[in-house]
């Protein structure tokens, strides 16, 4: 396993906020090729923090759309062979044009299936690669980075937690020079030369569907409006986690915690943002 060396860098609570208000005052168009399950959640969570989502799928009009959106996100949870293509279409379009995207492999070692997909989208090249800790070793096994085990995971659940993929993360950041987030209790995110750790969130965050899908395209919104893509998904990954710590204060429950997640992430600023961040987030240096 890679080492790491003491904290070299610190996001602090402040730099999360004024990437949040830079996030706000440009009002990102976020192009989402998302799973049927998280459209609709996907979109309220994107419109409280700030930014403009389009739910874009159809082959006709995939590329072009992406060229015109300042990022995109790829979701593979409701997959398709024409939906494939789509996706395909779309991330060329976007780095070709110039414009981050974010690739959420959902279940990506669950079937023969979403593993070529996996490998096919990879060959594109994200800027990001956020998924829970199964999801990063499988795709890191794709991506012949040499790290991580077979673990197809349980279905779209993790069976192994965000420390286990810590190495594959780094492998997986270094063969696609994708930014990887594992998200988890303690959220990881790495370029392979840097790695930090947020921590964070609230239980009932797994309790209710497709926060995490939705979280990938926050992750989208921060990165094209922020000027170093790991810094960019630290903050997005912050201010998600503390949105979730807020919410937990005033919920009974999944069904309420929904709401107020969603309240949460609006009311968000520097005010909010302070007393309930308990530190910062630490860069250090891998090995």
């Amino acid at each position: 396993m890679s080492s790491v060396t003491p904290p070299t860098a610190r996001l602090s609570r402040q730099d999360c906020a004024a990437r949040l208000e830079q996030l706000r005052q440009a009002t990102p168009l976020i192009h989402n090729i998302t799973n049927y399950v998280a459209m609709n959640s996907m979109a309220n969570i994107l419109l409280a923090v700030g930014a403009s989502p389009a739910m874009v799928h159809a082959t006709e009009e995939v590329a072009e759309f992406a060229a015109i959106a300042d990022a995109l996100t790829i979701n593979i949870g409701t997959l398709s062979a024409d939906w494939l293509e789509a996706m395909q279409q779309a991330a060329r379009s976007a780095r070709e044009h110039g414009k981050p995207w974010v690739l959420d492999p959902v279940a990506v070692g669950a079937t023969r299936f979403r593993r070529d997909a996996g490998a096919l989208l990879i060959a594109e090249r994200p800027s990001v690669i956020r998924g829970n800790a199964s999801e990063i070793l499988a795709l890191a096994q794709l991506s012949n980075s040499g790290a991580g085990a077979d673990d197809r995971g349980r279905g779209v659940d993790s069976t192994a937690s965000s420390d286990a993929a810590t190495t594959a993360a780094i492998g997986l950041a270094r063969t696609t020079s994708a930014i990887v987030a594992v998200t988890g209790v303690t959220d990881l995110v790495t370029d392979g030369q840097r790695l930090a750790r947020i921590p964070g969130g609230h239980p009932l965050m797994p309790r209710v569907t497709t926060l995490g899908c939705s979280l990938t395209g926050v992750v989208a919104a921060f990165v094209a409006t922020g000027d170093d893509a790991l810094l960019a998904t630290c903050a997005a990954l912050n201010c998600y986690a503390i949105a979730g710590s807020m919410a937990g204060d005033r919920a009974n429950g999944p069904g309420s915690f929904a709401s107020a997640f969603l309240d949460a992430l609006y009311q968000l600023d520097t005010d909010s943002l302070t007393p309930l961040n308990s530190g910062f987030v630490e860069i250090t240096n891998v090995d």
